[in-house]
């Protein structure tokens, strides 16, 4: 008996089960007719029975189907005109996938008719094609959401006290022996007990997981035998990407990845998405029909004003998102809602952040996107991290997003790179960085937090690559080393670098724990690029975006020179967290602490003297020291209760010669330890001591800390 069609309703949107039947809802606004077709879950190529949604209301088209329950597959077929110069696409030849789809099963078939044009003229979007497209593209799948949360909470670790880890899915385990095989490169891979022991013995308090909605293949890298390995190619919004899922995808993908969540939860280790709203994988006007284009073109896609049958791009994907309109915001954030509420993760990084605050043209800081998030009494309160910039003109916009917002801080990157490769005149800026980049955010009403440090992440070289190559090596991507960013490093400095195969390799290795005691000792919050502490090689491949094989997925199989990095990451995270002063809530004051001679922040010149204002501006300068007072006044913890701990005397020496640097007499009224000399690592047995107003031997590209408990 083929089952029977009800009015249903119009909220919520997307396939929700009541145990006895499923509603199902899907907003158009254009469309003039819809149809909603149901296929045998155990042949999915099988149409079983299509029905006409009759019922709209607020255009959203409804109807409830009793006995349909978890594991059906179906999509939709919507009628209207096809008219791309009047921005209209619709082709009801092509099965769309529901945007509100909670699991997709199945991945496009490039060989089907997945375009919604005739082929082969230059004018080849304008006529639609008719041949049906259901053999070639995923199903929607209806979904049991229950789940045994077993009492999970979000662990709600404070900014200030955050370490984030930014891995992906597959790659962080696919090599790793110590996961049972069947798990490597699955969400349960990613929770399982060695991947755990791993993270916490790292220091890590937060995962950041490259893109999970589902995503789809480019057909250009498909022709290449390639596929998209970060996945910043979404088709769902909603949906965790099966190919992760070791246990299926007809729904179990959904509970693989709450497991997950749960596990890391309870290990204490926070989960952030890194979401991708800024354009979809239907491309520009010679993209596929998948989704969105043939529901209702012009209500989801920013179309260009005087020429409707093109998109607005501001990623250099093909098209970015009407957000303008409330139904594409109202999209967004059920979907951030439902990774919040039902999925239990602790925050998102939005890519390409520039093109969501787009209403008109420039990048609004107080456009809709950002007041609705602001007001949101959900997504307002679990962490939000935006890369501030896009392709567009006027999209680099870092510290220009609204209070609640931490940012990817390029400036950071850049800055620390320049200083330690020796280049001119960055002693006042890494200064800057280093105290929490207070020109950006300390006027907007944020704190140091707001600031995500990063050196090295999924865009670009590893810590490894970064000072061992000066040009990137893309070949293998099959564009002729043209993707990717020029980078041009020049790490070995030129004449003024080491000689000999040993030589060059130290230099390395120092200028790779330079860069990360840095990152581990400035204020504002570290992000580790997952794998450089496995130091982990993609070969000089600055763009591995299209590289699912050994050039992403981290290699488990340490050699001596790993293995030091791996004990240096380790022990260099854990002095960041054993030292308040080196993740306080407030930005440094400048002032002196009542009764001493100290500030709370003190830039020291290597002959121990202030710097002065002239010094700032020393284009030559290259070694610099800072005090950081570990009496805070003001600094309080979660509690209200006073922080304070030790003081430390930070020493950088970008020359590529040795200097003696003089520690200024009466700072404190004890010896200093040093703790770390990038040189030779952390300082094990005995404690080297250094008297107040001595002098420390600072050797050429090498940072050094020292310790005062009084």
């Amino acid at each position: 008996m083929s089952p029977k069609l009800r009015p249903g309703k119009p909220y919520p949107l997307g396939a929700t089960w009541d145990r006895e039947g499923t509603n199902f809802a899907l907003y158009s606004e254009n469309a003039e007719q819809v149809e909603l077709c149901l296929y045998d879950p155990a042949n999915p190529n099988e149409e079983s029975t299509r029905f006409a949604l009759k019922e709209v209301t607020g255009y959203v088209w409804h109807g409830y189907v009793e006995g349909v329950g978890p594991g059906q597959l179906y999509g939709y077929r919507v009628y209207g005109p096809y008219q791309p110069e009047a921005g209209l696409r619709f082709n009801p030849a092509k099965l769309l996938m529901d945007p509100y789809s909670r699991a997709l099963s199945g991945r496009v078939d490039w060989d089907a008719p997945v375009f919604g044009y005739q082929a082969g003229s230059n004018e080849a979007d304008l006529t639609s094609d008719d041949r049906d497209s259901a053999v070639g593209v995923p199903r929607s799948v209806v979904i049991d959401p229950s789940f045994d949360w077993e009492g999970d909470r979000h662990p709600r670790r404070p900014w200030h006290r955050s370490v984030i880890y930014e891995t992906h899915v597959k790659g962080l385990t696919r090599r790793f022996d110590a996961v049972a095989e069947e798990q490597r490169g699955t969400y349960l891979g990613l929770a399982s007990e060695p991947v755990l022991k791993h993270l916490l013995s790292l220091g890590i308090t937060a995962v950041e997981l490259l893109p999970v909605h589902e995503f789809v293949d480019e057909h250009h890298l498909v022709q290449r035998g390639l596929s998209n390995y970060w996945g910043y190619n979404s088709l769902s919004f909603f949906a965790p990407t099966a190919r992760y899922s070791g246990t299926g995808d007809r729904g179990e993908q959904v509970r693989e990845f709450k497991q997950m969540v749960k596990a890391l939860h309870a290990a204490g280790i926070e989960v952030i998405l890194d979401v991708v709203y800024n354009h979809t994988c239907e491309g520009n006007e010679l993209g596929p029909t998948l989704s969105f284009r043939g529901i209702d073109n012009p209500i989801y896609y920013r179309l260009v004003p005087d020429n409707l049958r093109y998109y607005v791009d501001y990623t250099g994907t093909g098209n970015s998102p009407n957000m303008r309109h409330p139904q594409v915001l109202k999209l967004i954030m059920d979907s951030l809602r439902y990774w919040v509420q039902e999925m239990h993760v602790d925050g998102f990084r939005f890519d390409l952040a520039a093109t969501l605050a787009r209403e008109l043209h420039d990048v609004d800081r107080l456009s809709a996107f950002f007041d609705i998030i602001h007001q949101d009494p959900i997504i307002s309160r679990v962490k939000l991290i935006a890369e501030p910039w896009d392709v567009g003109e006027g999209g680099y916009q870092v510290g220009n997003f609204p209070v609640l917002w931490t940012e990817w801080n390029g400036d950071y990157r850049d800055t620390v790179r320049r200083f330690w490769r020796g280049d001119d005149g960055h002693v006042g800026s890494v200064a800057t960085r280093l105290a929490g980049s207070s020109d950006l955010y300390e006027e907007t009403g944020r704190r140091p937090h707001a600031s995500i440090n990063f050196v090295t992440a999924h865009d670009g070289f590893s810590l490894r690559d970064l000072v061992s190559y000066n040009d990137k090596h893309n070949d293998a991507n099959g564009e002729e080393n043209r993707d990717g960013a020029n980078e041009n490093l020049s790490w070995n400095c030129g004449a003024e670098g080491p000689t000999g195969d040993e030589g060059i390799n130290q230099l390395r290795e120092r200028q790779a724990r330079n860069l990360f005691a840095l990152l581990c000792l400035s204020q504002g919050v570290p992000m580790v690029h997952g794998g450089d502490e496995l130091w982990h090689t993609k070969e000089g491949n600055n763009n591995t975006f299209c590289q699912d094989n050994d050039l992403s997925w981290y290699n488990w199989s340490l050699d001596d020179t790993a293995e030091r990095m791996l004990q240096f990451a380790t022990q260099m995270v854990a002095f960041r967290h054993d030292n308040p002063v080196l993740h306080r809530r407030r930005f440094f004051l400048g002032r002196r602490i009542r009764g001493t001679d100290i500030k709370d922040i003190m830039w020291l010149r290597a002959d121990g003297q202030e710097m002065t204002e002239e010094d700032w501006g020393s284009s030559w300068l290259r070694c610099i020291g800072v005090l950081l007072a570990g009496d805070m006044p003001g600094e309080t913890d979660e509690r209200g209760e006073r922080v304070t701990g030790a003081t430390l005397l930070i020493l950088l020496n970008a020359y590529h010669e040795a200097i003696e640097f003089q520690i200024p007499a009466g700072l404190v009224n004890s010896q200093w330890s040093v703790a770390l000399d990038t040189r030779s690592g952390f300082t094990e047995g005995e404690v080297e001591k250094v008297e107040d107003g001595g002098t420390v031997h600072i050797g050429d590209r090498t940072l050094i800390v020292l310790v005062s408990q009084e």
